[in-house]
Order: structure tokens, then sequence, then C-alpha cells
């Protein structure tokens, strides 16, 4: 866990490891990317009066407690949780991604595959440029393979 995390992600996550359910689990019940569902956990993204009334009924936590502190007038500190930012305007992009999504997805990892990382050694990344009418977009795939934590 992150020591920045304020009282109602910590009770979020205290629900969430009670009831026994996957970030996956919640978001399917939301309606939403696992990833994202994560990133509302971790005060890095802000979820709509809808998404605040499945979260109360999911993880039965008071609705009142998840208005107070992520209602209408809750924006997101998203990237308090990392510091250290690149100055290549590129190279800050990939940092914001880490900022915002970087523990809600080490998070979907360990669920996944437990305590362990992602290599960067035994890694691909493939990048696609996607035509959209509204502004092309930038495909990335990563793929790392798993690296369990060795017991000793």
């Amino acid at each position: 866990a992150n020591s920045k995390l304020t009282p109602l992600s910590k009770r979020l996550f205290e629900a969430k490891r009670q009831k026994k359910l996957t970030f996956e689990q919640i978001g399917q019940k939301m309606g939403r990317d696992e990833v994202w569902v994560a990133a509302v956990f971790y005060g890095q993204a802000k979820p709509t009066q809808e998404d605040g009334e499945k979260l109360s009924q999911i993880l039965n936590v008071p609705q009142a407690h998840i208005n107070e502190d992520m209602g209408p007038d809750f924006y997101p500190d998203r990237g308090g949780l990392i510091s250290i930012p690149p100055t290549d305007p590129t190279l800050y992009r990939f940092y914001e991604i880490l900022q915002v999504y970087g523990y809600p997805m080490k998070a979907v990892i360990h669920e996944k595959f437990g305590d362990g990382i992602m290599s960067a050694i035994d890694y691909s990344c493939h990048i696609e440029k996607e035509e959209d009418p509204k502004g092309d977009r930038v495909k990335i795939t990563m793929s790392g393979k798993f690296l369990p934590y060795k017991k000793f």
C-alpha cells in the first residue's frame, strides 16, 4: 500500500479484501475496466455518482462516505503517488501514465500473477498508429515475462 492513500482509499481496499474481490470482479459489476477501478481506489480516477453508488453496494461502504471524499467536488490529485518528473515531453507522457495508472496496474498484476514483477529484459513493446477521425492515436502493447520474487 502507498502511505499517501486517503482514509477512504484505505477503507475501500479493506472492504475489497474482506469481500475477497478482485478489481476485475468489481469492474465487471460496475461495467468498468479493472485498471480504472484500481485507479479509483488509489484516488487517481474520478468516479461518477453512479460509480459511487455501485461501489457502495458492492463493497458495503456507506454512500455518504464515498460522496464526502469522491463526490461531485472531488478532482483527483493525479500523480501524487510518485515524484521525479522527466523533462522530455514524450517521456513525461509515459511518466504521467505511470503516475496515474502505475499502482493500479501493479495491483492488478499481483492479483493475476502473485508477488513479482514484469521483466523489462524479457520484454517486448509494439507501437501502432491507429487512424481516427478525431485524431490519430498511439497504441502501445507491452509484454514482459512475469518474474516471481524468490524466497530464500
